[in-house]
């Protein structure tokens, strides 16, 4: 498994966690909805812009998007 795919998982398990939607998690992070899926399943090289505004919307050290 990739570095994309680690993120996406920890992503998806963070937001899932959180009772968060898609929508509801772009939204907060102020990102285009769109986005959020492909994250999630690892197709996506995020920015450490992006990384930053989720760990922050899911109020987590952005560690824990990169964890193993």
């Amino acid at each position: 498994m990739d570095i994309k795919q680690k993120f996406g998982n920890n992503l998806k398990r963070l937001r899932l966690e959180k009772g968060l939607s898609q929508e509801k998690l772009a939204l907060n992070a102020d990102i285009d909805r769109t986005y959020i899926p492909s994250i999630e399943k690892g197709e996506r090289n995020v920015s450490i812009v992006i990384a930053e505004k989720l760990a922050i919307a899911l109020n987590v050290p952005i560690s824990e998007l990169f964890k193993e």
